[in-house]
């Protein structure tokens, strides 16, 4: 599962951050990133059987930053067994920055804490005569 995150994170990742063709003027040049750190750890089984789990761990982060289409958003998430923690942040459309922390483990399930940062930027609706 974290590596089917990992790639889509990358792919999407890559498309973003493609340069525009077709567009005769300079725009500043787009830039991703991302990392994954993977922590397996071997399965215990008794000899002569296989264990068809093993301890889940791992840890990834993303970041993209297009400044000509204003794609601004980051990624982090860690993974320790049945406990995942992590946050990301997006650029909204408006001008404001959306954060969300989020947790997820047996006990209490999914969780997040999201948060807007800045101001709404609204556009003023054009009067037609």
């Amino acid at each position: 599962m974290s590596m089917k995150i990992f790639i889509l994170a990358a792919l999407v990742a890559a498309a973003v951050a493609r340069p525009q063709e077709g567009h005769g003027h300079q725009h500043k040049h787009a830039y991703s990133s991302q990392s994954i750190q993977r922590h397996d750890v071997p399965a215990k089984a008794p000899p002569g059987h296989f264990e068809h789990y093993s301890h889940p761990k791992y840890e990834f982060e993303y970041q993209v930053k297009d400044p000509h289409t204003g794609d601004l958003k980051t990624q982090h998430e860690s993974r320790d067994g049945d406990i995942v923690k992590g946050y990301y942040t997006l650029h909204e459309a408006d001008g404001t920055t959306r954060i969300v922390h989020y947790s997820s483990d047996k006990k209490t399930g999914f969780n997040a804490d999201v948060k807007r940062e800045g101001h709404a930027i609204h556009a003023e609706p054009k009067h037609h005569h």
